[in-house]
């Protein structure tokens, strides 16, 4: 499950760029780039940034069974949701998607709830997981 976050978050980071070039050549035309252009880039470079180090610490804190799959699940679903409605409610039109925020929004936050039960409740000994792994999943 971890390779999905990790997997998730080069992916949204090359996304991320590919959107920025574009921004770079609409601003080379001299033309503004549209703010919702603006705040999906920017929310889906922070969340994928966040889906790598994810892919680390679920890991290195335990996280096994469910809440691994609900953490990792979670948390992908937010990662392209946020950035996505963004993008199709104002860039395209599609603004009857825009209440979908809260569900994305929401699943972030459950994601990271579940990372802070499982940061707290982990014996200290425990930190860190596996000494070597050849493959995380």
């Amino acid at each position: 499950m971890t390779r999905a976050l990790k997997g998730s978050g080069f992916l949204g980071l090359a996304v991320m760029m590919a959107v920025g070039l574009h921004q770079f050549v609409i601003l080379s035309g001299g033309s503004a780039v549209p703010p919702w252009m603006i705040g999906g880039h920017a929310h889906l470079g922070v969340l994928s940034i966040l889906a790598i180090v994810m892919g680390f610490a679920v890991p290195a804190l335990g996280v096994t069974g469910s809440l691994r799959t609900a953490v990792t699940g979670l948390f992908i679903a937010g990662q392209w949701g946020i950035p996505g409605i963004v993008w199709l409610g104002e860039g395209f039109g599609l603004t009857f998607l825009m209440p979908t925020g809260f569900l994305w929004g929401g699943a972030l936050i459950v994601s990271m709830l579940i990372m802070l039960y499982k940061s707290v409740t982990v014996p200290d000994d425990d930190v860190g997981g596996p000494a070597a792994a050849p493959a995380d999943d």
